[in-house]
């Protein structure tokens, strides 16, 4: 980040009409912070460099989250580890984002730059550039404040293969550190539950992911537990492989206070939304490498070895949940959300 986001203090409908306001907001605004040789010529589109070898990636991605600043992140930082993070999945290296707001009129200006100067920061820490943009002012009441969508570009490495289809039986299920914090993060506030120890988890899992690649562990699949949870993934990812998979209650890792928001407002803390989170099924003989490669950079720290991947047979369900009490419970979806406008 070159300079800072000067943002006018109240938006206008004005500063959406494509003329001298608009040319004001996106020039002291998004450019001090977002500008890059690319942003920088304001053009129709980005033109970019060729790709490295490799498959190409791309992703979309909306972003609607209320508070749309909450402890530990905000919309505009959340959008792009979101959308790093959706390429990571799939074994991409992210190489650039386009990212366009929505922004209702009579938005505070502070709500503006602590978004674009989020963006930005979370664009640095990933090692990505915001290439091209877009801004809409829309009515005052019909755009709750802002709004983000994104799009990524990135690159599969040549030889790396990820997903579902690579699941067999016998896999281990790791998670890259506790669960739930960011779910649980906006839910207190919303509910005026107070923060304190409560911090979202959201952050670019890309590094991360190629330091799993590095130990040289086998690694099949990939997913990122946001809106639903760790039991959403697992149960599309059960689906999608037909196998079953098993997860080990003691051994998910969870923080007290998200435990305690859990209890407060009824919560199933395995739908809670994580937003700098890897659930990763590795071959079981380098379940050990990949555990430790994960431990070894910052944010994997509590990485855990959370279940298994069996055979299903007939009339079996997909996910099963070992408990604490020495049971065994079937996990479905959950019927509705109780967790709207959570990412």
């Amino acid at each position: 980040m070159s300079g800072s986001s000067r943002a006018p203090a109240t938006l206008l409908l004005a500063h959406g009409s494509g003329g001298r306001l608009t040319h004001e907001l996106v020039r002291e605004a998004f450019l001090p912070v977002l500008g890059n040789r690319f942003l920088a010529t304001l053009t129709d589109a980005a033109v970019l460099p060729e790709l490295p070898p490799g498959r190409p990636t791309l992703t979309t991605d909306a972003f609607v989250v209320d508070p749309a600043v909450f402890p530990g992140g905000d919309l505009g930082y959340l959008s792009v580890v979101g959308t790093v993070n959706d390429l990571a999945m799939v074994g991409a290296r992210p190489l650039w984002l386009t990212w366009a707001l929505v922004l209702e009129e009579g938005a505070p200006g502070e709500l503006i730059s602590t978004c674009a100067t989020g963006a930005a920061r979370a664009a640095a820490e990933a090692g990505i550039a915001i290439v091209a943009g877009d801004t809409k002012v829309v009515p005052r009441g019909k755009g709750d404040g802002i709004y983000a969508t994104t799009a990524g570009l990135g690159v599969v490495p040549l030889g790396r293969d990820v997903g579902d289809h690579r699941i067999m039986p016998g896999d281990a299920v790791l998670v890259s550190g506790p669960i739930g914090d960011h779910g649980a993060t906006i839910m207190a506030c919303r509910h005026g539950l107070g923060s304190d120890g409560l911090r979202s988890d959201c952050a670019s899992e890309s590094a991360l992911v190629e330091a799993l690649f590095a130990s040289g562990a086998d690694v099949h699949s990939l997913h990122d537990p946001t809106r639903g949870g760790v039991l959403a993934i697992c149960h599309e990812t059960a689906e999608r492989s037909g196998l079953r998979i098993h997860l080990d209650e003691l051994a998910i890792p969870v923080r007290p206070e998200v435990c305690a928001v859990c209890e407060v407002l009824g919560l199933e803390v395995l739908s809670l939304a994580c937003e700098g989170r890897v659930v990763a099924w590795v071959a079981k003989r380098d379940a050990g490498a990949a555990l430790a490669a994960m431990r070894a950079h910052p944010g994997g720290e509590g990485a855990a070895i959370i279940g298994r991947v069996d055979e299903r047979r007939a009339g079996e369900v997909g996910l099963v949940l070992e408990t604490a009490a020495g049971g065994r419970r079937p996990l479905d979806l959950l019927s509705g959300s109780d967790l709207p406008r959570i990412c």
